[in-house]
């Protein structure tokens, strides 16, 4: 970025000396992030076409009621749903890795300056005119990312455990016996269970679990080298963020495509 003089004063909002396209960052990250995150909220409200043999889209895992053998409690309503409603498994686990990723450090740096211009971009207005930080309601609420996380750990483990399920084929449609195999929708599983890996792992709140704490590294070689690695990811912490959104969005449209037989799945084994 070229060299900038900042005022000490107060200046008026969007009003800046820079000369480069500031404003494109903003514009396209909140272009990106309302088209990922209006399609994942969008599926996990849809009752039907989740499960599509053996795959299962994540936004409906874990599966607590509905259709599959990885229903953990069966296909029937729980008694507490409403009768009139249909099921909508993602509305009983989406709140979990949707809260890990909105108090995200980078979502919150980066949907701040898209959606609140606060601040829209170094050296450029804003339109408020104090700071209360993250002390009040509701952004109180982004001080829990640290506890979130241990859940979007436990989702890792969650769909790493789907991924093995898609690889079992039913022999025949509808059959309950099973044969190995890998199709073109394992692969994108797998996929997705990789950039949501490097997305969780590479977290600033992971890297402080496993070595923030830590002030002589060389007394624990096991957690400096977690440490590096954790590092490493976290350098491209944007990067995995969005690629972790789409490859989630990607890996529900597949199985949704298969499930309503729009598409076939591509068997490679």
């Amino acid at each position: 970025m070229p060299n900038v003089d900042v005022p000490l004063e107060r200046i008026r909002f969007g009003q800046t000396s820079r000369k480069d396209a500031w404003w494109q960052y903003p514009l396209f990250w909140g272009i990106a992030f309302i088209i990922g995150a209006g399609y994942l909220t969008w599926g996990l409200l849809q009752p039907h076409n989740y499960w599509s043999p053996p795959y299962l889209t994540p936004l409906a895992s874990p599966l607590f009621f509905g259709e599959g053998p990885h229903a953990w409690f069966g296909p029937d309503k729980p008694a507490w749903w409403p009768a009139s409603l249909p099921l909508l498994p993602g509305v009983l686990i989406g709140i979990f890795p949707m809260a890990f990723r909105a108090s995200c450090y980078y979502y919150r740096g980066a949907y701040y300056k898209a959606f609140f211009a606060d601040p829209i971009n170094c050296a450029v207005g804003e339109p408020r005119h104090g700071y209360a930080g993250e002390a009040r309601g509701p952004f109180i609420l982004q001080n829990l990312h640290r506890l979130t996380l241990y859940i979007a750990l436990l989702f890792i483990a969650i769909l790493t455990y789907d991924v093995v399920m898609a690889t079992r084929f039913p022999v025949e449609p509808g059959a309950s016996e099973t044969t190995f195999g890998i199709g073109l929708g394992t692969l994108i599983m797998a996929t997705n269970v990789t950039m949501v890996s490097c997305y969780t792992l590479g977290c600033h709140a992971f890297r402080h679990v496993i070595g923030g704490v830590m002030d002589v590294f060389s007394r624990a070689p096991l957690r400096k080298r977690l440490y590096d690695c954790s590092s490493c990811l976290n350098r491209r912490h944007g990067l995995f963020a969005m690629a972790s959104l789409y490859s989630m969005v990607s890996t529900d449209l597949y199985i949704r495509l298969c499930a309503a037989g729009v598409i076939h799945d591509l068997r490679i084994i």
